[in-house]
């Protein structure tokens, strides 16, 4: 039996261990890179607030988060492992996992319910709300664009008459530059990067045309959050963290628009915070705060929409077939509903 003088003594050499700074090691933190679609702006705050305040590192993990190249190129740097989670187009991954249904991505938590893809126009072009309007127009198209993506199914639900459209290649870069300077009478991309990069341009309010393709019959989803397969069945404890943290951030992003769109600013001091205040509101607005996240919480679908969309696919992306809803979408790394309401 130990005595109880020898009890004491090793009492006082561990108070003494403790009182010089020495501690049993920390738990390591698993490191994620993560890769979103697009630069630093407002809509991308509740991934930065995640990570400002905390909330990763409160699951065990040390998050790195880079900029992207669009939301299609976010697919192939998660499946190849190079990052092990990203952001990107959920509808480009069913295209990306049709026509190989082995690659090692799927998606699970979606952040834009509603996709934020458009066409967006100047009226003092002849563009208007009404989808039928880009008929015998020009259309500036990014080729990795998520939103041009979808314009072989859009124009057959919008019954537009392509026959006199053109549709010219253009870089992200020069998008908004060419349709203020009436180049082209309307580009493909996201809503709300769009509107407000037009008016940073100097283009007012009032000639800003946006068709949304969801508001005009295409039903599909938007981004979500992707994971690697691989690194999922190895860390499932990491994934479900990630999850965690990030309706945390993301409710923290609805709440307080304008904390988030300090957390971009952080990233990059040339924005204007007035207007990544107005991107992000407007993104929760029409993609995230919906009411169907309203109903359900955020992050989660509808396995017999997302079935649907699939057929949609086929029509948009001439799928093969040979990819299901459930190998697309995993929502066992979702926390439970009651924390993933938004305020």
């Amino acid at each position: 039996m130990i005595s109880r003088r020898l009890l004491s003594k090793l009492s006082a050499v561990a108070a003494l261990a403790l009182a010089a700074g020495f501690s049993a090691p920390a738990r390591a933190e698993t490191p994620i890179k993560f890769t979103l679609d697009w630069k630093f702006e407002g809509p991308a705050a509740g991934f930065l607030l995640a990570q400002d305040k905390g909330y990763f590192k409160a699951e065990g993990l040390d998050v790195t988060i880079d900029t992207g190249n669009g939301s299609v190129e976010a697919i192939p740097r998660v499946a190849t492992g190079a990052y092990q989670m990203g952001f990107g187009d959920i509808n480009s991954l069913i295209k990306f996992l049709d026509e190989d249904p082995s690659q090692k991505v799927k998606a699970a938590m979606m952040i834009y319910e509603r996709p934020t893809f458009a066409v967006v126009g100047r009226k003092s072009l002849g563009v208007t709300g009404d989808p039928k309007s880009l008929e015998g127009k020009k259309l500036g198209a990014p080729p990795p664009d998520g939103a041009f993506a979808q314009w072989k199914a859009f124009k057959q639900v919008a019954k537009i008459d392509d026959g006199k459209i053109a549709i010219e290649s253009i870089g992200f870069p020069v998008r908004e530059p060419m349709l203020a300077q009436g180049k082209v009478d309307a580009v493909f991309g996201f809503a709300f990067s769009v509107i407000l990069n037009l008016k940073a341009q100097g283009i007012k309010d009032e000639d800003i045309s946006t068709i949304l393709m969801a508001e005009h019959g295409l039903n599909l989803y938007g981004n979500s959050v992707l994971v690697n397969t691989d690194f999922a069945e190895k860390n499932p404890d990491a994934v479900k963290g990630f999850l965690k943290a990030l309706a945390k951030g993301f409710a923290d992003a609805v709440a307080n628009p304008e904390e988030g769109a300090a957390a971009v600013l952080k990233r990059n001091e040339t924005l204007n915070k007035d207007i990544e205040t107005e991107r992000l509101t407007m993104a929760n607005a029409m993609n995230i705060k919906t009411p169907y996240v309203v109903e359900n919480g955020f992050g989660g679908i509808d396995p017999a929409r997302l079935a649907a969309s699939i057929e949609t696919l086929k029509v948009s992306m001439g799928l093969k077939g040979n990819v299901k809803a459930e190998q697309v979408f995993d929502a066992g790394f979702l926390p439970p509903k009651e924390e993933r309401m938004l305020p």
